[in-house]
């Protein structure tokens, strides 16, 4: 008896590997999802940011955001971004889709996709655009507009200006 348990768990040993598991490591795991969501940015003077979406998933480093409405408040001027997608980065939001930027001194432009670096106030795109100021347009095949300076600097620029009528 005993030989035929000892010849069952040799055969066992040898006929029979153990599974073997693979070890996956996860690099980007989110950390959690939001919906319908609003977040504020607030120090001692007030408002700096203001982030509105449909739909967010916050990843240690990122919040990848679906209808993006972005608000800056911490310049002198306010600049508001929307667009169908963006990415929340260490102060940088880059947006992608239908995006618009509006600033509260009337001046607009629409492209499909942009970077906005909140550090330095500078949007940036490589993409086609349309500006809209007044009833003055620009249109471009690229464009760096700096919120602090109000510079525009862009590529294959063709310019509609409106000049105002003496009264």
């Amino acid at each position: 008896m005993f030989v035929v348990i000892f010849g069952g768990l040799i055969s066992i040993f040898f006929l029979f590997k153990p599974l073997q598991f693979k070890e996956q490591k996860f690099t980007d795991v989110p950390l959690f999802e939001l919906t319908s969501f609003t977040t504020y940015e607030i120090d001692k003077i007030g408002l700096i940011t203001l982030m509105l979406g449909d739909n967010a998933i916050r990843y240690e480093d990122r919040y990848v955001v679906k209808n993006i409405n972005y608000t800056d408040n911490s310049k002198k001027y306010i600049a508001n971004m929307k667009s169908n997608n963006g990415i929340y980065k260490e102060d940088v939001v880059t947006l992608r889709g239908d995006v618009i930027y509006s600033r509260e001194d009337g001046l607009t432009f629409e492209t499909d996709q942009a970077v906005y670096d909140k550090k330095t106030s500078v949007a940036t795109t490589d993409d086609v655009y349309v500006a809209v100021q007044n009833f003055n347009t620009i249109n471009g095949s690229s464009l760096e507009y700096n919120n602090d300076l109000k510079k525009i600097e862009s590529k294959n620029v063709i310019v509609k200006y409106q000049l105002k009528e003496k009264q």
